[in-house]
Formats: structure tokens, C-alpha cells, sequence
């Protein structure tokens, strides 16, 4: 148990944070499945449009790393431009 105010403090907002992130981690999945998923060429495009916007927001927000969210739109594109 924490003996200090502050550290309960931290408990608390470890606790909301860790939720945050685990949520947006959650669609940022859900995303990327729903690109990987598409068949036709045009909806993929719409879709990985989306899901760039997703990955950009949680690098905004410091939810996943800059570069975590450049490499996983990267192969995401790569992906998308191989469906014919």
C-alpha cells in the first residue's frame, strides 16, 4: 500500500491512463483488421485512409510512439497497394 498521498494519487491515475490506452490500443487493432480485411481496392483505400487518422491521433496523444504509428501505416500501404 502507498504511504504517501501523492503515490495514492499516482494509483489513481495510472489506473484511468492505463485504460485510456488500452481502449485506444483496442481500436487502433480493430482498425488495422478492418484494412487487412478489405478485397476490393477502393474500400481499402477508404478504410486505410481511416486508419491512418487513427494511428496519427494516438501518436498525437502519445498513446503509441511516432514512429510505431508510421511503421504500422507503412505496411499497412503497402498492403493496400498489393490488392488488385
Amino acid at each position: 500500500m502507498p504511504t504517501h498521498k501523492a503515490a495514492e494519487k499516482r494509483i489513481r491515475a495510472d489506473k484511468k491512463l492505463s485504460l485510456r490506452n488500452a481502449s485506444a490500443k483496442s481500436t487502433l487493432r480493430t482498425l488495422r483488421n478492418k484494412v487487412l480485411k478489405e478485397t476490393n481496392k477502393e474500400e481499402a483505400v477508404k478504410t486505410l485512409n481511416t486508419a491512418i487518422s487513427g494511428f496519427d491521433k494516438a501518436a498525437q496523444k502519445g498513446i503509441i510512439h511516432k514512429n510505431t504509428a508510421a511503421r504500422k501505416i507503412s505496411r499497412l500501404a503497402k498492403k493496400v497497394n498489393a490488392i488488385k
